[in-house]
């Protein structure tokens, strides 16, 4: 009777284990009634940048912004991917670019200078966008008002209330011989035309005149440049992309025709321009960036964040350059310069 008794046991026993080797194939190792949580996958946050053309003020409010996203934790090729595109100064690419990141659903994009950020805001409705190196964001309009931008859309305007009137008032002040300013600009470049016009209006109470030279496309600065010595005491050039972009002909139309060229940024200063009240752009992107982690961190809507302002500014000076364009910086001039930092050397062209 036991050796009957016993023959079932013993042949229950391997389908007893058998049964517990299917259970554990089948919850990947785990153990039955097992309430260990699955692993959390990563956010990845996903980000497009866009920017007209390749210029030094561009590409540093590029790397500012990368620089405040990665100080907040955000680091590519770990919890965030970039998608970097410049058109290179075509419309036809700039607006592709945009289309695509709408396309694209990014979790937020980044546009620098302003025909960039006509061409975002036009086509992405769905996703944050932020715009960088924008001189006049309600004139453009790109948001309806600084304080209360609305919609999916804010960012960081690179002038400073104060700058222009203030560069304006110094040229009228410290460069007495200065009676006529030559602009070359792009016209259709919206931030180009405003800031021309706050130029104007800021010279004209100090009556000095105003000569234009209008350019299309970066192949004709040297050429406006050329049209214009003779005719003006200093160049004036605003944040325009397509001037920019050429500035290196325009300053040796400066150093070799001695005109003092004065600039609307640090960059160019540091490229060959004489003078200018700025800041670095580096800074700019940074606040823009902070501006991206809110967003995309803690949650905050764009159109609540109001536009920001650069917060430094102050009178920059190439000693070298402007020796090359027949100017003497006396120490009256200097001593306006509040960083030492911002009296340059060692870089005219």
């Amino acid at each position: 009777m036991k050796s009957f008794k016993l023959i079932p046991l013993l042949l229950a026993v391997p389908l007893i284990f058998a049964g517990c080797g299917t259970k554990e194939t089948a919850t990947n190792g785990s153990s039955a009634g097992s309430t260990a949580p699955a692993a959390t996958e990563k956010k990845v946050y996903k980000i497009g940048i866009t920017q007209i053309v390749e210029h030094p003020s561009l590409n540093a409010t590029r790397e500012g912004f990368l620089a405040a996203l990665k100080d907040s934790g955000l680091v590519e090729k770990d919890n965030l991917q970039v998608d970097y595109q410049n058109a290179q100064g075509d419309s036809t690419n700039n607006l592709t670019i945009a289309q695509k990141f709408a396309s694209d659903k990014k979790d937020l994009v980044l546009a620098i200078a302003t025909p960039s950020a006509l061409a975002a805001v036009q086509s992405v409705k769905d996703s944050p966008v932020l715009f960088a190196a924008i001189t006049d964001p309600v004139g453009a309009k790109l948001v309806k008002s600084m304080d209360k931008p609305g919609g999916n859309v804010t960012g960081a305007a690179d002038t400073h209330p104060d700058a222009v009137p203030k560069l304006m008032d110094l040229i009228a002040s410290d460069f007495p011989k200065v009676k006529t300013v030559g602009i070359v600009l792009n016209e259709g470049e919206p931030n180009a035309a405003v800031m021309a016009k706050n130029a104007e209006t800021a010279l004209a109470k100090h009556n000095i005149k105003v000569l234009k030279a209008a350019v299309t496309n970066s192949s004709e600065v040297k050429q406006a440049a050329d049209s214009l010595a003779g005719k003006v005491d200093a160049f004036y050039i605003t944040l325009d992309n397509t001037v920019v972009s050429a500035v290196d002909t325009m300053i040796k139309v400066a150093n070799d025709k001695k005109i003092p060229l004065f600039s609307s940024d640090r960059d160019t200063v540091e490229r060959g321009a004489t003078a200018t009240y700025g800041f670095k752009y580096y800074d700019h992107g940074y606040q823009a960036g902070k501006m991206a982690v809110e967003i995309l961190k803690n949650g905050a809507k764009p159109g609540d964040l109001k536009v920001s302002y650069p917060d430094k500014l102050d009178l920059i000076i190439n000693l070298d350059a402007a020796k090359a364009q027949g100017v003497e910086i006396t120490d009256a001039l200097k001593s306006k310069v509040q960083d030492p930092k911002n009296l340059l050397s060692g870089s005219a062209k």
